[in-house]
């Protein structure tokens, strides 16, 4: 006969354990203690086998009868509802564990290994750790839906950081993938929210791209009365025309003044790839005027310590003390100033673009540019180098 739920609360412990039959294998084990737990009995594959449905009251009879048919109808089907249940259990386990901040520092950890910047792993840390943490970071990854994704980036968005939203969008996105490809996660939520952000501003780098402006700026720096090193950091990026921290890394290791040339290792580059920078005759008096200066495995070592290169804001602090605004120049502004100048006097554009270090997206053709385009570049930097001391003559 099924049981009641009056028979269910009146069952009482005795000197042993006994069961209270409902039917369809289920029934409810009274102990001693007076603990009254559901189980339902079984055969599977031919063994007999027992599942628990949790204990009463907790689980009402109403409950354990549902439980007991979905059992059925697995067992139906050819499941083992044990089985089945045990792995269910795994599986919020691992959901739980595996969260978005354990995935996150997976994807860091990686990309230090894999020999990243440690400025771009102190950057992607910022931004999964310090923007996305407080949000996702505890979330278990799989359970996280693009309208929370969203919340948090047009959160970041109407602070006025369009950029930052993007670019956290694509890193979330990428850790995401992580947890696709190690079976923690079903797909990437941030590809639902691809045109979801606004456009960000672009802002451009301040540069002066006017010959006889520039002539000034240059007589500027050759005149700076500051730290030696700072000078001479600031007359090698404007000759060379290189990344103001590629300049500010540079170790004497990497320059051949034999061969007059400035061989830039591929972890130190922004596309990852190593980049040669042919010398010009007046880059080579810089380097030897700062080996005379500081006594350091770095070529531009900072003002406190030659240990250590000059601070990311160096250089720019130096030309504001000339009295040059932000809105101006900037260190980085010589890069577009070199760029624009040396296209509109006709040289290829293709060679510049090459000694500016951008990368070519065609495998093939960016080691044929590399190879091809180096004599052409040798040239071109010195030409660019004439060009600054005739610059500096014009009045």
């Amino acid at each position: 006969m099924p049981l009641t739920d009056t028979a269910c609360r009146a069952a009482k412990g005795r000197a042993s354990e006994y069961k209270l039959s409902d039917g369809g294998g289920l029934y409810l084990l009274v102990k001693p203690s007076g603990a009254r737990l559901w189980n339902q009995a079984y055969r599977f594959s031919g063994k007999q086998k027992k599942l628990s449905h949790g204990a009463y009251p907790s689980v009402p009879l109403v409950e354990a009868r549902r439980l007991r048919d979905e059992a059925k109808k697995l067992l139906a089907s050819g499941v083992d509802p044990g089985a089945n249940k045990k792995a269910a259990k795994l599986t919020a386990v691992i959901s739980a564990t595996n969260t978005f901040g354990g995935v996150a520092e997976e994807y860091l950890q990686r990309i230090e290994d894999e020999g990243a910047a440690a400025s771009t792993v102190a950057k992607n840390r910022w931004l999964l750790v310090d923007l996305a943490g407080p949000d996702l970071g505890a979330r278990p990854i799989a359970d996280i839906t693009p309208a929370e994704i969203l919340a948090l980036l047009q959160r970041i968005e109407r602070s006025g950081r369009r950029e930052t939203a993007r670019r956290l969008r694509s890193l979330i996105g990428t850790v995401f993938r992580l947890a696709v490809a190690t079976l923690r996660a079903k797909d990437d939520p941030t590809l639902l929210l691809r045109g979801a952000l606004m456009a960000p501003k672009v802002q451009h780098r301040a540069a002066i791209t006017d010959e006889k402006h520039l002539g000034a700026l240059l007589v500027a720096i050759d005149a700076y009365d500051g730290w030696p090193t700072l000078r001479c950091a600031l007359q090698f990026t404007a000759l060379t025309f290189a990344r103001p921290g590629e300049v500010r890394g540079a170790t004497w290791a990497e320059i051949d003044a034999e061969e007059a040339i400035w061989r830039i290792d591929g972890a130190r580059t922004k596309v990852r790839r190593p980049h040669d920078v042919p010398l010009s005759r007046q880059a080579l008096d810089v380097l030897r005027e700062v080996k005379e200066v500081a006594r350091s495995t770095l070529v531009f070592p900072s003002i406190r310590s030659n240990a250590r290169p000059l601070s990311e804001n160096a250089m720019n602090a130096a030309l504001r003390r000339m009295g040059f605004t932000q809105d101006e120049m900037t260190a980085h502004g010589f890069r577009a100033a070199a760029s624009s100048i040396l296209n509109e006097r006709g040289f290829r554009p293709d060679v510049i673009e090459a000694a500016l270090g951008h990368q070519d997206q065609n495998e093939i053709r960016r080691a044929y540019n590399r190879a091809s385009y180096w004599q052409e570049r040798i040239e071109l930097m010195q030409a660019w180098s004439d060009c600054i001391d005739k610059f500096k003559r014009t009045p």
